[in-house]
Order: structure tokens, then sequence, then C-alpha cells
């Protein structure tokens, strides 16, 4: 079957072609950035989006959180040791105008920012630091980039440090550190200890000297615990007070 179209029809059909490749359709998540004869003209969506073509054009732009893995970083810290450091980057678009007016390639410019800010923020910390106070370090990271991203419409919400990699000989002497500072704190306990015991046996001489006779009790105290042993021999000696009182409790009464 042959289909004969007039001039009519070919202008109805070049129409509802333009119509078609006029509409776009805008997920929630997008955004179409819209140049009118190379001029920005306003963003749109979401949802349904006409641009006239030839003379609109419009670029999509995703505002979703993007996941960004900062590659190894070699870093030489303040006390001059030599560590790799990788992280990652959380960051989304806030401000489409500007993420496609004022930079090439945003995801792009913000991985080389991130990098350069990394080695920068971590060069001016200790090693100790790097591995003890990472939360701080990682806040300090994303207010850096967060200030210097904000002219492109990026809002970094997020930076984590994944791995510090240290080499063999740094392992072994952080190790030796710590082992270090485990015997420091078990003499300083130690000591601590004999310091409360001469403590108590001061008090406890104090309060002997009192009473004469709490000494001598004490004294048969000491020799009943270690009577119990009956493979040794003990010699002790005698106190010259304690026979006197038996001397006058043996004496027959009426004796002086």
């Amino acid at each position: 079957m042959i289909f004969n179209f007039g001039f009519g029809g070919i202008v109805i059909l070049a129409l509802l072609a333009l119509l078609v490749s006029a509409l776009r359709i805008l997920r929630e998540y997008e955004r179409g950035v819209v140049f009118q004869l190379g001029r920005f003209w306003k963003v749109k969506g979401p949802g349904l989006v006409f641009v006239i073509p030839g003379i609109q054009q419009m670029v999509r732009v995703d505002l979703r959180t993007l996941v960004l893995d900062v590659p190894k970083q070699d870093v030489i810290s303040r006390d001059n040791v030599s560590v790799q450091v990788n992280a990652v980057v959380y960051f989304r678009v806030v401000d489409p105008q500007k993420a496609i007016i004022q930079v090439e390639n945003y995801a792009n410019a913000t991985s080389q920012l991130a990098q350069t800010t990394l080695r920068a923020v971590l060069g001016k910390h200790d090693l100790d630091e790097m591995l003890a106070e990472r939360e701080r370090l990682n806040m300090d990271i994303q207010q850096v980039l967060d200030a210097q991203t904000d002219a492109w419409g990026i809002k970094v919400s997020n930076v984590e440090i994944k791995h510090v990699d240290l080499d063999e000989s740094m392992v072994r002497a952080i190790a030796r550190q710590a082992e270090a500072e485990r015997e420091r704190r078990a003499k300083v306990i130690h000591a601590e200890g004999e310091l409360q015991a001469s403590e108590k046996l001061m008090q406890a001489a104090q309060m002997l000297a009192r009473e004469p006779g709490a000494m001598q009790l004490r004294y048969m105290q000491t020799l009943g615990s270690i009577a119990h042993d009956k493979t040794n021999t003990i010699v002790f000696p005698m106190p010259v007070d304690l026979l006197a009182g038996l001397a006058e409790a043996l004496r027959p009464r009426g004796q002086s």
C-alpha cells in the first residue's frame, strides 16, 4: 500500500517529531540546567520539561549524594613520618547552575581538591594524632573542602579517613613504644601501692605504740600464724617483760 502525503501532512509530521524531541522527563533527583542561545536561562525539573530544539540546550544534573573514593596519598606528618592515607568523601550538588557554569567537571574537580586537601591537612599533624584523633581530622578536612567547593555549588557532607598504612619498621617501633608505656604504668602502679602500704604500716605502728600490751598480742598472733607448719623449727626470742608477767602469775600468793 502506498501512502501519498501532501505538503500539509509533511508539515504535521515534522511538527510532531519536533514536539517529541522537545520533551524531556527529569526524575525527582534530577535537575536540568537550560541554556538559550548559549546563555543561561533557568533550572528546570523535576517532571516533564519542554526544551526548544536548536534554540535551547539542557544539561542534566544529579542531586543525589555521590561517594568519592580518594586514592592513597603519600603524606609526611609533622614529625617527619611517611605514611599512605586514603579516604572517602560524600558530597552532592546543591546549586546546579554553579555546578555546570563555574567548573567544567565538578566531580573530577572535587576529587582533585580532596587529594590535595588530604595531604595538606594531615601534613600539619603528628602520626599519633592521625592514629588517635581521626574524628577531629575528618572534621577539619570536611570543613576545608566544603569552604572551597561552595563556589561550585557543591556541599561536602562528610569525610572519612579509611586507612593509615605504615611500613613494618614503624609498626615495630609503635609496638615497642606501647610496650614501654605499659611497663611504665605498671611501675607507677606498683610504686603507688608501696606508698599506700607504707602509710598504712606507719599508722599501724603508731596505734600499736600507744599500748605496750598491743605489741605483745601482735607478737603472739604472729607466732600462732607461723606455728601451723610443723616441718620447721622456729627459734624466737622471748621478751623479758613477758617472762616477768609469767613469773608474777606463777608466784604463790602471799609471797612478795
